[in-house]
Protein backbone atom coordinates (compact mmCIF):
# COMPACT_ATOMS: atom_id res chain seq x y z
CA UNK A 1 0.00 0.00 0.00
CA UNK A 2 2.75 2.29 1.31
CA UNK A 3 4.44 1.55 -2.22
CA UNK A 4 1.41 2.11 -4.53
CA UNK A 5 1.15 6.12 -3.09
CA UNK A 6 5.25 6.55 -3.16
CA UNK A 7 4.71 5.77 -7.11
CA UNK A 8 0.92 7.60 -7.91
CA UNK A 9 3.22 10.57 -5.95
CA UNK A 10 6.12 10.02 -8.01
CA UNK A 11 4.38 10.23 -11.35
CA UNK A 12 2.25 13.10 -10.47
CA UNK A 13 5.62 15.43 -9.55
CA UNK A 14 6.81 14.19 -13.15
CA UNK A 15 3.69 15.13 -14.61
CA UNK A 16 3.80 18.51 -13.39
CA UNK A 17 7.86 19.22 -14.48
CA UNK A 18 6.85 18.60 -17.46
CA UNK A 19 4.27 21.05 -17.90
CA UNK A 20 5.96 23.64 -16.38
CA UNK A 21 9.22 22.97 -18.95
CA UNK A 22 6.29 22.91 -21.86
CA UNK A 23 4.61 27.15 -20.36
CA UNK A 24 8.55 28.41 -20.44
CA UNK A 25 9.28 26.89 -23.84
CA UNK A 26 6.05 28.88 -25.49
CA UNK A 27 7.59 32.29 -23.61
CA UNK A 28 10.33 31.50 -25.38
CA UNK A 29 8.78 30.94 -28.86
CA UNK A 30 6.58 34.28 -27.79
CA UNK A 31 10.17 36.26 -27.77
CA UNK A 32 10.17 37.54 -24.07
CA UNK A 33 13.34 36.35 -24.08
CA UNK A 34 14.74 35.69 -27.76
CA UNK A 35 18.19 35.11 -27.79
CA UNK A 36 20.32 35.71 -31.47
CA UNK A 37 22.91 33.80 -33.17
CA UNK A 38 26.24 34.19 -31.20
CA UNK A 39 24.46 33.80 -27.67
CA UNK A 40 23.21 37.25 -27.26
CA UNK A 41 19.82 37.89 -25.75
CA UNK A 42 18.30 41.09 -27.29
CA UNK A 43 15.10 42.39 -25.00
CA UNK A 44 11.58 42.37 -27.11
CA UNK A 45 10.37 45.79 -27.81
CA UNK A 46 6.59 45.97 -27.57
CA UNK A 47 5.57 49.06 -30.24
CA UNK A 48 4.06 51.73 -28.26
CA UNK A 49 0.76 53.24 -28.65
CA UNK A 50 1.19 56.18 -31.28
CA UNK A 51 0.19 59.48 -29.12
CA UNK A 52 -2.45 61.75 -30.37
CA UNK A 53 -0.72 64.52 -32.76
CA UNK A 54 -0.10 67.24 -30.89
CA UNK A 55 -1.38 69.45 -33.98
CA UNK A 56 -4.39 68.03 -33.71
CA UNK A 57 -7.80 69.86 -32.39
CA UNK A 58 -7.82 70.55 -28.48
CA UNK A 59 -4.42 70.50 -28.14
CA UNK A 60 -2.19 73.33 -28.10
CA UNK A 61 0.92 73.70 -31.10
CA UNK A 62 2.69 76.45 -28.90
CA UNK A 63 5.33 75.48 -26.62
CA UNK A 64 7.85 77.88 -24.89
CA UNK A 65 11.43 76.66 -24.73
CA UNK A 66 12.90 76.47 -21.48
CA UNK A 67 16.20 76.00 -20.14
CA UNK A 68 18.70 72.83 -20.88
CA UNK A 69 16.22 72.12 -23.26
CA UNK A 70 12.83 71.70 -21.05
CA UNK A 71 9.71 72.48 -23.00
CA UNK A 72 6.21 73.87 -21.21
CA UNK A 73 3.30 73.64 -23.31
CA UNK A 74 1.78 77.36 -23.21
CA UNK A 75 -1.93 77.32 -22.10
CA UNK A 76 -3.85 80.27 -22.10
CA UNK A 77 -1.82 82.24 -20.45
CA UNK A 78 1.43 82.61 -18.56
CA UNK A 79 3.06 85.16 -16.48
CA UNK A 80 6.78 85.74 -17.63
CA UNK A 81 10.20 88.16 -16.58
CA UNK A 82 10.86 90.69 -18.71
CA UNK A 83 14.65 90.80 -19.69
CA UNK A 84 14.90 87.08 -20.60
CA UNK A 85 14.65 86.00 -24.07
CA UNK A 86 11.25 84.46 -25.15
CA UNK A 87 11.97 81.45 -27.56
CA UNK A 88 8.66 79.74 -28.60
CA UNK A 89 8.15 76.55 -30.99
CA UNK A 90 5.25 75.85 -32.83
CA UNK A 91 5.20 71.88 -34.26
CA UNK A 92 4.38 72.20 -38.00
CA UNK A 93 6.32 72.36 -41.41
CA UNK A 94 4.86 75.60 -42.64
CA UNK A 95 3.37 77.77 -39.63
CA UNK A 96 1.85 81.40 -39.25
CA UNK A 97 2.75 83.67 -36.38
CA UNK A 98 0.81 86.27 -34.28
CA UNK A 99 2.41 88.69 -32.10
CA UNK A 100 1.44 92.20 -30.61
CA UNK A 101 1.29 94.39 -33.81
CA UNK A 102 3.74 97.49 -32.49
CA UNK A 103 6.68 94.91 -33.25
CA UNK A 104 5.81 95.35 -36.96
CA UNK A 105 4.95 98.71 -36.50
CA UNK A 106 8.04 100.03 -35.69
CA UNK A 107 10.03 96.80 -37.44
CA UNK A 108 11.39 96.00 -34.25
CA UNK A 109 15.48 93.73 -34.82
CA UNK A 110 14.72 91.86 -31.21
CA UNK A 111 11.67 89.68 -33.06
CA UNK A 112 12.98 87.11 -35.65
CA UNK A 113 11.00 84.21 -37.06
CA UNK A 114 12.70 80.89 -38.32
CA UNK A 115 11.05 78.12 -40.00
CA UNK A 116 12.69 75.00 -40.44
CA UNK A 117 11.31 70.83 -41.58
CA UNK A 118 9.47 69.69 -38.48
CA UNK A 119 8.70 73.32 -36.38
CA UNK A 120 8.91 77.19 -36.43
CA UNK A 121 10.61 79.00 -34.05
CA UNK A 122 10.18 82.99 -32.84
CA UNK A 123 12.46 84.50 -30.75
CA UNK A 124 12.59 87.87 -29.03
CA UNK A 125 15.21 89.18 -27.41
CA UNK A 126 15.24 91.78 -24.46
CA UNK A 127 11.39 91.58 -23.93
CA UNK A 128 9.68 94.48 -21.99
CA UNK A 129 6.45 95.44 -20.34
CA UNK A 130 5.06 96.48 -23.65
CA UNK A 131 5.40 93.05 -25.07
CA UNK A 132 2.63 91.60 -23.26
CA UNK A 133 -0.21 90.79 -25.19
CA UNK A 134 -0.85 87.71 -27.53
CA UNK A 135 0.88 85.50 -29.08
CA UNK A 136 -0.67 82.94 -31.33
CA UNK A 137 0.47 80.47 -34.32
CA UNK A 138 -1.08 78.66 -36.95
CA UNK A 139 -0.94 75.44 -39.56
CA UNK A 140 -0.87 76.80 -42.80
CA UNK A 141 -2.65 74.32 -45.61
CA UNK A 142 -1.71 75.20 -49.52
CA UNK A 143 -3.04 74.09 -52.51
CA UNK A 144 -0.58 74.79 -54.73
CA UNK A 145 -0.70 78.84 -55.14
CA UNK A 146 -3.76 78.78 -52.84
CA UNK A 147 -2.98 78.67 -49.31
CA UNK A 148 -5.25 79.35 -45.82
CA UNK A 149 -4.95 78.73 -42.46
CA UNK A 150 -5.79 75.90 -40.78
CA UNK A 151 -8.98 76.63 -38.16
CA UNK A 152 -8.71 73.63 -36.29
CA UNK A 153 -5.23 73.94 -35.60
CA UNK A 154 -4.37 77.41 -34.75
CA UNK A 155 -2.64 78.13 -30.54
CA UNK A 156 -2.84 81.36 -28.85
CA UNK A 157 -1.96 82.48 -25.62
CA UNK A 158 -1.20 85.53 -23.97
CA UNK A 159 2.15 86.49 -21.88
CA UNK A 160 2.41 88.89 -19.17
CA UNK A 161 6.07 90.22 -19.18
CA UNK A 162 5.21 91.80 -15.30
CA UNK A 163 7.13 94.44 -14.29
CA UNK A 164 5.91 96.22 -11.03
CA UNK A 165 7.65 99.59 -12.38
CA UNK A 166 5.00 98.81 -15.11
CA UNK A 167 1.77 98.18 -14.26
CA UNK A 168 0.29 99.28 -17.38
CA UNK A 169 1.26 98.04 -21.08
CA UNK A 170 3.60 101.43 -21.83
CA UNK A 171 1.87 103.35 -25.05
CA UNK A 172 3.46 105.56 -27.61
CA UNK A 173 0.37 107.46 -27.63
CA UNK A 174 -0.06 109.41 -23.75
CA UNK A 175 -3.59 110.82 -24.74
CA UNK A 176 -5.79 108.05 -26.70
CA UNK A 177 -8.93 109.06 -28.04
CA UNK A 178 -12.36 106.30 -27.67
CA UNK A 179 -14.97 105.97 -29.87
CA UNK A 180 -18.15 105.54 -28.41
CA UNK A 181 -21.30 104.04 -30.58
CA UNK A 182 -24.58 103.38 -29.60
CA UNK A 183 -24.64 100.03 -31.25
CA UNK A 184 -21.51 97.94 -29.77
CA UNK A 185 -19.00 97.98 -26.48
CA UNK A 186 -16.62 100.80 -25.96
CA UNK A 187 -13.11 99.64 -24.68
CA UNK A 188 -10.89 101.64 -22.60
CA UNK A 189 -7.52 99.77 -23.81
CA UNK A 190 -5.69 100.03 -20.23
CA UNK A 191 -3.91 96.67 -19.92
CA UNK A 192 -1.82 95.32 -17.10
CA UNK A 193 1.58 93.50 -17.48
CA UNK A 194 0.52 91.18 -13.88
CA UNK A 195 -2.99 89.68 -13.69
CA UNK A 196 -3.25 90.02 -10.25
CA UNK A 197 -3.21 93.74 -9.83
CA UNK A 198 -6.32 95.16 -9.27
CA UNK A 199 -7.76 97.79 -11.60
CA UNK A 200 -10.46 100.57 -11.34
CA UNK A 201 -11.82 103.36 -14.17
CA UNK A 202 -12.11 106.91 -13.03
CA UNK A 203 -13.41 109.83 -14.14
CA UNK A 204 -11.28 113.00 -14.46
CA UNK A 205 -13.51 115.75 -14.10
CA UNK A 206 -15.76 115.58 -11.67
CA UNK A 207 -13.91 112.76 -10.10
CA UNK A 208 -15.56 110.09 -9.85
CA UNK A 209 -14.52 106.43 -9.68
CA UNK A 210 -16.81 104.22 -12.57
CA UNK A 211 -18.61 100.65 -11.70
CA UNK A 212 -21.59 99.05 -11.58
CA UNK A 213 -23.03 96.66 -14.32
CA UNK A 214 -22.20 99.29 -17.14
CA UNK A 215 -18.18 98.57 -16.78
CA UNK A 216 -16.63 95.48 -16.93
CA UNK A 217 -12.38 94.58 -16.78
CA UNK A 218 -10.35 92.22 -18.62
CA UNK A 219 -6.84 92.39 -18.00
CA UNK A 220 -6.01 91.26 -21.69
CA UNK A 221 -8.20 94.32 -23.24
CA UNK A 222 -9.14 96.70 -20.47
CA UNK A 223 -12.41 98.21 -19.73
CA UNK A 224 -15.44 97.15 -21.59
CA UNK A 225 -18.45 100.10 -21.53
CA UNK A 226 -21.69 98.20 -22.32
CA UNK A 227 -25.10 100.48 -23.76
CA UNK A 228 -23.01 103.76 -23.63
CA UNK A 229 -24.63 107.30 -24.67
CA UNK A 230 -23.28 110.94 -25.01
CA UNK A 231 -23.45 111.28 -21.34
CA UNK A 232 -20.50 108.97 -21.11
CA UNK A 233 -18.49 111.18 -22.74
CA UNK A 234 -15.00 112.95 -20.82
CA UNK A 235 -11.40 112.07 -19.57
CA UNK A 236 -11.09 109.09 -18.11
CA UNK A 237 -8.17 107.26 -16.65
CA UNK A 238 -7.35 103.83 -14.93
CA UNK A 239 -5.93 102.74 -11.93
CA UNK A 240 -4.09 99.99 -10.99
CA UNK A 241 -2.88 98.43 -7.82
CA UNK A 242 -0.62 95.73 -5.60
CA UNK A 243 1.12 95.69 -3.29
CA UNK A 244 3.25 98.70 -4.03
CA UNK A 245 2.31 101.99 -4.94
CA UNK A 246 -0.67 102.59 -6.89
CA UNK A 247 0.07 103.58 -10.35
CA UNK A 248 -2.07 105.79 -13.15
CA UNK A 249 -2.26 105.23 -17.01
CA UNK A 250 -2.29 107.33 -19.72
CA UNK A 251 -5.67 109.68 -20.23
CA UNK A 252 -8.21 108.55 -22.58
CA UNK A 253 -10.69 111.38 -24.16
CA UNK A 254 -14.65 109.46 -24.46
CA UNK A 255 -16.51 110.78 -27.45
CA UNK A 256 -19.86 109.83 -28.57
CA UNK A 257 -19.59 108.99 -32.22
CA UNK A 258 -23.37 109.39 -34.36
CA UNK A 259 -22.60 108.23 -37.67
CA UNK A 260 -23.15 104.38 -38.32
CA UNK A 261 -21.07 102.03 -39.96
CA UNK A 262 -20.86 102.02 -43.76
CA UNK A 263 -19.17 102.65 -47.18
CA UNK A 264 -18.76 106.67 -47.06
CA UNK A 265 -21.27 108.83 -47.69
CA UNK A 266 -20.31 111.51 -49.94
CA UNK A 267 -21.39 114.89 -51.58
CA UNK A 268 -19.91 116.54 -54.56
CA UNK A 269 -20.18 120.48 -55.05
CA UNK A 270 -18.53 122.37 -57.85
CA UNK A 271 -17.61 125.85 -57.74
CA UNK A 272 -19.93 126.57 -61.07
CA UNK A 273 -21.07 123.79 -63.13
CA UNK A 274 -20.45 126.06 -66.44
CA UNK A 275 -17.60 128.04 -67.18
CA UNK A 276 -15.54 129.28 -69.58
CA UNK A 277 -12.08 128.90 -71.49
CA UNK A 278 -9.65 130.57 -69.11
CA UNK A 279 -11.60 130.03 -66.17
CA UNK A 280 -10.54 128.52 -62.62
CA UNK A 281 -12.94 125.92 -61.27
CA UNK A 282 -12.24 123.61 -58.38
CA UNK A 283 -14.83 120.37 -56.96
CA UNK A 284 -15.08 119.36 -54.05
CA UNK A 285 -15.79 116.32 -52.63
CA UNK A 286 -16.82 115.59 -49.15
CA UNK A 287 -17.27 112.53 -46.66
CA UNK A 288 -18.66 112.68 -43.48
CA UNK A 289 -18.18 109.50 -41.64
CA UNK A 290 -16.90 107.87 -38.74
CA UNK A 291 -13.87 109.64 -36.58
CA UNK A 292 -11.01 107.18 -36.42
CA UNK A 293 -12.01 105.30 -40.06
CA UNK A 294 -9.65 106.75 -42.57
CA UNK A 295 -11.15 107.97 -46.23
CA UNK A 296 -9.41 107.80 -49.61
CA UNK A 297 -10.23 109.90 -52.74
CA UNK A 298 -9.52 109.53 -56.51
CA UNK A 299 -11.02 111.31 -59.22
CA UNK A 300 -11.37 110.64 -63.04
CA UNK A 301 -11.68 113.73 -64.86
CA UNK A 302 -11.64 114.82 -68.75
CA UNK A 303 -7.93 115.24 -69.89
CA UNK A 304 -6.64 113.64 -67.07
CA UNK A 305 -3.43 112.04 -69.06
CA UNK A 306 -3.21 115.30 -70.88
CA UNK A 307 -2.31 117.83 -68.09
CA UNK A 308 -1.71 117.56 -64.66
CA UNK A 309 -4.51 119.50 -61.72
CA UNK A 310 -4.13 120.23 -57.84
CA UNK A 311 -5.86 118.49 -55.38
CA UNK A 312 -5.80 118.55 -51.95
CA UNK A 313 -7.02 116.65 -49.24
CA UNK A 314 -7.84 117.38 -45.24
CA UNK A 315 -9.76 116.08 -42.73
CA UNK A 316 -11.08 117.24 -39.47
CA UNK A 317 -13.41 116.18 -36.39
CA UNK A 318 -16.58 118.56 -35.77
CA UNK A 319 -18.56 118.33 -32.85
CA UNK A 320 -22.58 118.37 -34.16
CA UNK A 321 -24.12 118.88 -31.07
CA UNK A 322 -25.54 116.89 -28.51
CA UNK A 323 -21.96 115.15 -27.72
CA UNK A 324 -22.05 113.71 -31.40
CA UNK A 325 -18.39 113.74 -33.02
CA UNK A 326 -17.72 113.07 -36.39
CA UNK A 327 -14.86 113.03 -39.32
CA UNK A 328 -15.22 115.71 -41.97
CA UNK A 329 -12.93 114.41 -44.98
CA UNK A 330 -12.10 116.54 -47.97
CA UNK A 331 -10.92 116.57 -51.46
CA UNK A 332 -10.52 119.35 -53.69
CA UNK A 333 -9.84 119.16 -57.01
CA UNK A 334 -8.80 122.99 -59.07
CA UNK A 335 -8.27 123.35 -62.63
CA UNK A 336 -6.43 126.50 -63.66
CA UNK A 337 -6.68 128.13 -67.02
CA UNK A 338 -9.71 125.67 -68.23
CA UNK A 339 -9.44 124.13 -71.87
CA UNK A 340 -12.08 122.84 -73.89
CA UNK A 341 -10.95 119.70 -73.24
CA UNK A 342 -11.33 120.10 -69.29
CA UNK A 343 -15.36 120.09 -69.95
CA UNK A 344 -17.21 117.03 -68.95
CA UNK A 345 -17.80 114.46 -66.42
CA UNK A 346 -15.90 114.50 -63.08
CA UNK A 347 -15.92 111.72 -60.85
CA UNK A 348 -15.15 111.29 -56.93
CA UNK A 349 -14.49 107.58 -55.61
CA UNK A 350 -14.21 107.64 -51.90
CA UNK A 351 -12.88 104.77 -50.06
CA UNK A 352 -12.99 103.47 -46.60
CA UNK A 353 -12.86 99.86 -45.14
CA UNK A 354 -16.46 99.10 -45.78
CA UNK A 355 -16.50 100.04 -49.29
CA UNK A 356 -16.24 102.25 -51.73
CA UNK A 357 -18.63 105.38 -53.14
CA UNK A 358 -18.49 106.90 -56.05
CA UNK A 359 -20.64 110.29 -57.09
CA UNK A 360 -20.07 113.08 -60.43
CA UNK A 361 -21.06 116.10 -61.51
CA UNK A 362 -20.63 117.82 -65.25
CA UNK A 363 -18.83 120.98 -66.10
CA UNK A 364 -20.13 122.50 -69.49
CA UNK A 365 -19.22 125.09 -71.53
CA UNK A 366 -21.30 128.62 -70.47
Amino acid sequence: MKLWLFLTLAVLWLELQDGAGQLAKRRKEAGENRIRPGGKRVKVRYPKLKDKDAGGKGQSLLTQVLDKGRFLRLGDSVSLTPGKTLELRCKGSNIGWGYPPYLDTFNDSRLSIKQSDKYSQLILTSPSAADTGTYSCWVILCDGSECHQDPDRISTSYIYFTDMDNLFVPSAIHFEIVYLRPDKPAIVPCRVTSPLAKVSLHLEVPPEEINGTLVTYDPTRGFILQNVGPEHQGVFYCKAVTKATPQVSTKYQLLYVEVPSGPPFVTLEPSSTSAREGDTINITCTVLGEPEVDVSFSWTHPGQERRPVDIQTSRRLINQGMGHTTRISHSVITIHDLETSDLGRYICRAKNPHGVTAVSTRISST
